[in-house]
């Protein structure tokens, strides 16, 4: 298992576009329960990038922390995936 976690993004607001301090994420579209299936996107060489499920437009920003966005309600915190018990 990876020691380091993968941001997710999602676009609940809908947003033109969203900046974002990663290239390589998590597309979840909108916020869980309407979350279509999350898509791993990955810029590589370039600084942006529309997710092929929900459209989204991701711009990298070097002005961002890794793994934030702007607008900032767009950062979705995967530790609210984790599931306890059982």
């Amino acid at each position: 298992m990876a020691h380091t976690s993968i941001p997710h993004f999602h676009n609940s607001q809908g947003v033109e576009r969203i900046e974002i301090g990663a290239k390589e994420f998590q597309c979840i579209g909108a916020l869980p329960p309407f979350d279509p299936p999350h898509v791993f996107l990955d810029m590589g060489k370039e600084n942006e990038i529309v997710c092929p499920y929900c459209s989204t437009h991701y711009v990298f920003s070097t002005k961002l922390t890794p793994g934030t966005s702007d607008p900032a309600s767009a950062t979705f915190d995967t530790k609210s995936l984790l599931v306890t018990g059982a």
